[in-house]
């Protein structure tokens, strides 16, 4: 099956994102409301992260095993993330618009999340971990990242507990709608 990349990725630039059901159909869906992962004070973590942080237990990389983070991402007992899901996200990566953020101890993939560049928009799409910590402290860099390369947002897309922990919080759809604007209208770089 051929895929129209730039329509994907138009499709995110609207403020649409792909999802797979339960029968692996995949759609585009919106939000009336989104969640973003603060890029400024807002963002917070527990104290017990910041010990992991201290002991540098983890390395990090940038598209390193970018496969690996997608199928750590996909392996779940409900999965949105469906092969041709996984496909899309290849060819996405492979016209320099997905990334993988990941975390290494030696040479074990500890974590990853999975995200989207458009713009100065970080799109995450998903993350994972196989080791403890290996998520968390990927989030912690990735900020830190997007922060430094002066990235207009971190949309999680939808809330959960884990994501409250960093400070993560609501966007109404005009507001997110503005700021989407702003961040295609940057040119920022993970790499």
């Amino acid at each position: 099956m051929e895929y129209d990349i730039a329509a994907i990725v138009e499709g995110y630039a609207q403020g649409y994102f792909l999802m797979a059901d339960e029968r692996d159909r995949l759609s585009w869906y919106g939000s009336r409301d989104r969640t973003f992962i603060p890029l400024d004070k807002r963002f917070r973590y527990p104290k017990s992260l910041q010990r992991v942080l201290n002991q540098e237990r983890f390395s990090v990389a940038i598209n390193r095993d970018f496969q690996a983070v997608v199928a750590g991402c996909a392996d779940r007992e409900t999965t949105w993330i469906s092969p041709e899901l996984q496909k899309i996200y290849w060819l996405l990566y492979q016209s320099g618009y997905a990334y993988s953020f990941e975390t290494w101890q030696g040479d074990k993939l500890a974590g990853g999340i999975l995200g989207i560049v458009i713009g100065g928009a970080f799109i995450g799409e998903s993350m994972f971990y196989r080791i403890p910590e290996g998520s968390k402290v990927a989030m912690v860099k990735l900020v830190e990242r997007l922060r430094q390369r002066k990235f207009v947002f971190f949309d999680a897309q939808m809330m959960n507990p884990h994501l409250e922990r960093f400070g993560a919080y609501r966007v109404e759809d005009e507001e997110y709608q503005g700021l989407l604007k702003q961040a295609l209208e940057r040119r920022c770089f993970l790499l």
